[in-house]
Order: structure tokens, then sequence, then C-alpha cells
């Protein structure tokens, strides 16, 4: 392995995927404190009513943003080599998407919750706290100033940002579980740290550009004309964010709706304890695009990146996937409370997902790299069709646990898909007379 420490850009994902798993780390034990802390204080039905209030909103910005970010990633990553125009322009699109995609997906959330609020589990009385906090998604679903730091190779401020938010409503949930505070606390806690997050990620962007003379010239735009592709690509990556809404916020308001808020709070922490496994997956990911973007894909090198990558991603998370497998059922127990018990046996079905993480993770990096964006988009499309065919009945079959199934199957077919479109991409740009 020694030899895999002399590729620039192998150490360079090292380097940015180290800033990223030093917040991850920190994130995920606040994270995890502040679920226990709030699970503990308002039991498995108030706690149930703060997971869906919070997912609808996160369900609605899924679907409304663009992931911005990655524009600006695709069109301006050579920002750091002097080479400013493409930038500039992708930053002024990015933006313009964030803030109409923003207002609109507000709206829309506010209008129609009155007349699902009943069949996800919103209860009339918590009504307006959801109303409120849907207000939060003008900056909740902005992916602008998280490009612009990745462009810019400043990994290490979005790991700074990215501790901000967990710590923060960290320590006001511990704050709020000492004194007694009621539903709509625990709710204007998750507001006031969203925000601050948001806020703070901005600053630092803006922050970064003002220092490197980058402010001038970046106006919001929907005529991208000197960036080809851009409308289709951002479309392409709406997509890909709307279907993976389906995987986190979206399936948990899908469950509460089918099985109660109590279904939703023993889902979440299910799903909480499984994605702290495919952290090392999620972080190499966000550090992998921007590398092998900047690389030539006919070459064997971003190939060998990937390998490399995956390798030391499952080294990670196989180790995280055992300890959870082992300690799982008193781990739940104590981080909150035995009447989340009923969780243990769908969080085992669910360590099949950072499993499947660990081996796919560099694949829909490498379809983008590849000006493929709709491979994601497809593969994802079809196992969220296999999700949402098979939920209903798994849930009435099997309550929780079936939830646990369909997810898996759901994950198992995106990643079959993904994975047949890369082979035949990789025997396009790596056929012999090109090699």
């Amino acid at each position: 392995m020694k030899h895999w420490f002399r590729d620039q850009h192998f150490r360079s994902l090292l380097k940015n995927s180290s800033y990223l798993a030093i917040s991850r780390i920190v994130a995920a034990v606040a994270g995890i404190a502040t679920i226990s802390f709030a699970a503990h204080a308002l039991g498995v039905l108030q706690f149930g009513a703060l997971i869906l209030i919070t997912s609808y909103a996160t369900a609605v910005s899924g679907i409304a943003k663009f992931q911005s970010w990655q524009l600006i990633v695709r069109y301006g990553s050579r920002a750091i080599h002097g080479e400013v125009d493409d930038f500039k322009t992708s930053t002024g699109f990015a933006f313009a998407l964030d803030a109409s995609s923003g207002v609109a997906g507000m709206v829309v959330a506010v209008l129609i919750l009155p007349f699902v609020a009943s069949w996800i589990g919103i209860t009339q009385d918590q009504l307006w706290l959801a109303m409120f906090y849907c207000t939060l998604l003008p900056t909740m679903g902005a992916a602008t100033p998280s490009g612009v730091l990745r462009a810019l190779d400043r990994f290490d401020l979005i790991s700074w940002a990215s501790t901000a938010n967990p710590i923060g409503r960290a320590l006001l949930v511990i704050t709020a579980y000492f004194t007694g505070a009621p539903l709509g606390a625990y709710v204007a806690i998750w507001y006031v740290t969203d925000l601050g997050g948001d806020l703070y990620l901005w600053f630092l962007a803006w922050r970064e550009l003002r220092r490197r003379g980058l402010l001038n010239g970046i106006r919001p735009t929907f005529r991208p004309e000197t960036l080809p592709g851009a409308w289709k690509f951002a479309i392409s990556v709406n997509l890909n964010a709307t279907v993976l809404a389906a995987w986190g916020p979206l399936a948990r308001v899908v469950v509460g709706g089918l099985l109660g808020p109590a279904g939703a709070a023993l889902f979440r922490v299910a799903s909480v304890l499984s994605d702290s496994a495919s952290k090392p997956a999620d972080l190499l990911a966000k550090a992998f695009y921007p590398e092998v973007v900047r690389m030539d894909l006919s070459k064997k090198k971003p190939w060998k990146l990937m390998v490399r990558g995956t390798a030391l991603a499952a080294g990670i998370a196989l180790t995280a996937i055992l300890i959870l497998l082992l300690g799982g059922k008193p781990l739940v127990a104590l981080l909150f409370g035995k009447q989340f018990l009923g969780a243990y046996e769908a969080l085992v079905i669910l360590m099949v997902v950072p499993f499947l993480s660990v081996f796919s993770f560099p694949l829909a990096p490498m379809l983008y790299a590849l000006d493929r964006p709709d491979g994601p988009v497809k593969a994802r499309f079809i196992g969220t069709a296999v999700f949402f065919l098979l939920i209903a009945p798994l849930c009435w079959r099997f309550g929780v646990i079936g939830a646990a199934v369909a997810l898996v199957l759901g994950n198992v077919a995106t990643v079959g898909a993904m994975m047949w479109q890369l082979r035949q991409e990789y025997r396009r740009v790596r056929s012999p007379k090109r090699a």
C-alpha cells in the first residue's frame, strides 16, 4: 500500500476526507447525544412527533433543492488554478437556483401541510409548529456556500461549519432535558440551530470569496450561457436530490403515515445508528468528487483512486458495523431508553445499508465526472420505485422491521443499477484503443 501514498490525488483525498472525518465524528457524537436526550425527555409519541415535524420540512427541501454545490464543483473547480470566470458564473447560477427553489418550497410546504398533516401523523395542535419550521426552507436547501468552499479546496472550513450545528443543538437539548421543556421548545431548538448553521456556512463562503478577491462579478443568473449543459446538469442533480429524499426524511414521513409517530420514532432511532456506520463512505464521497472531476477518466489513475478509496472506507465502516451488531441492543437501551428497544431488529436489518455504501460511494461521483448525471438519477428512480412498492405491504405485515427491509431492498436496486451503468462507461472510456 505504500505506493498509494505517492499518488497526489490519493493524498489529497485523504487530507480532505480527514477534515470531514473529524467534523463527522464530532457531529455524530453530538447528534446521537441530541437524539438520546430528546428521546428520554419526550418519550416515543412526542419524540415521533418531533421527527415528523422536522422530517416534513427536510423532505420538501430535498425535493425542491438543486444540490447546487455540484454545479460549482463541476464548472468552477479550476478556480484554485486561477480560472475564475466559470467559477463566478456557476456560483451566480447556483445562488439563483437556491434562492428560487427555497422560497418556492417554503410556500408549497406551508400551503399543503394542513391537507396532509393528519395523514403523516402530525396532529392539529402540532400543525402550527410544523408550519413554523417550514420557514427554514430558503436556507435549508441552499448549497451554494458549500460548493464555493469545495471548489476553493477549503474543506477545513466546511469541517468547522458542520460541527457548529450539532454541538449547539446538543447543548440546547441537554438544557431542555434538565429543565423539563415541552415539545415546542425542542422544535425551536432544531429551528435555531439549523438556521445558525446555515448562516455560518454562508458567512465562511463570503469571507473566503472576499479574501481571494472573487466577490466582484458574481451575479445571480438563470442564463449561464458560458457553461455548456448547465441547465441539463442542474435538473439532473435536482432529480437526484429529490429521489435521495426518499431514503431519509421522506421515508420517515411515510413510515409515520403508515405506523404513526411511535413507528416513526423507532425507525428514526434505528436509522440514526445505521447512518453512523455509513459516515466513512459519505465523507469520502464528498472529498472524492472534487478530485476525480479534475482527472482524465480515460486514464488508469481515477479508477485506481476509486478502488483505493473504497478499500479505505471498507476497513473503517466494517469495524463500525461489527460494533453496532454486537452491542446494538444494550446501546439502544442506554442511549434512548428501554421503550425504544423495538428499534433493534430494524437496526440489524439496516446494517446492510452502510455495507452497501462502502462499495458504492464512488459510483455517483464517477458517473457525474463522466458527464453522465442522468446515471445516478435513473438508478435512484429504480431504487425508489422498489422502496415505495414494498414499504406499505411490508409495514402492514412486519411493522418497523418491514420499513427497514423495504429501505434495504431499495438501496440494493439503486447500487446494482449504478454499478451496471459505470461498468458500461468504463468499457467505453477504457477501450483498448484508448488505454
